[in-house]
């Protein structure tokens, strides 16, 4: 008979950064990933707070209270969708910028969309990619635009070949990387 092993789930990080940019939940299961995004967000100043799975993520995100969320995809106990679905269900993290960090299928992007996910970005990514899609989720958030109902509201479409390495660009500037605006999700 094998063994079993059972995981302990305990806060994977977190690092109180006076005077930080902004305030950043990283969600991945991958702990390669994980520490990857942690260490380039910190070097632009960022304060970060990581998370193992959705599941981590919406027991710590109210008292961790981020200016952005980065979710996977594919996690154990909730995946990236189904977290980004709640966090959205949520009044008090409704409005909270949030990206996809995974390789998703096409479905996958969609699915994002529908729930109200704010942007992409396609594993693998340049860092440089990663930090330009925080600052500009920061950028857009209500707070950031002198308050409004929702997240990004500039009614501008999305498009999906930077999510998937296409040739096109994403809004953010970089290949792979995608705005995917609540307000231009109509008819996805």
């Amino acid at each position: 008979m094998g063994k079993t092993r059972t995981r302990r789930w305990v806060r994977t990080y977190s690092r109180v950064v006076s005077g930080a940019s902004g305030r950043v939940l990283v969600v991945d299961d991958n702990k390669v990933i994980r520490q990857l995004i942690r260490v380039n967000l910190e070097l632009e100043g960022f304060e970060v707070v990581t998370a193992a799975d959705g599941a981590e993520c919406l027991d710590i995100v109210h008292q961790v209270r981020p200016d952005v969320v980065t979710l996977d995809v594919v996690m154990p106990r909730l995946d990236g969708l189904r977290t980004a679905a709640r966090l959205r269900a949520d009044p008090r993290t409704r409005n909270v910028p949030l990206a996809i960090v995974s390789a998703c299928t096409q479905y996958e992007v969609e699915c994002g969309l529908d729930v109200g996910v704010d942007a992409f970005l396609a594993k693998p990514f340049e860092p440089v990619e990663l930090v330009r899609l925080v600052w500009q989720l920061l950028e857009q958030r209500p707070s950031a635009r002198g308050g409004g109902a929702g997240g990004a509201e500039s009614g501008a479409s999305p498009s999906f070949e930077g999510a998937f390495g296409g040739a096109a660009e994403g809004a953010f500037g970089g290949p792979g990387v995608e705005e995917a605006e609540r307000a231009g999700r109509a008819g996805h």
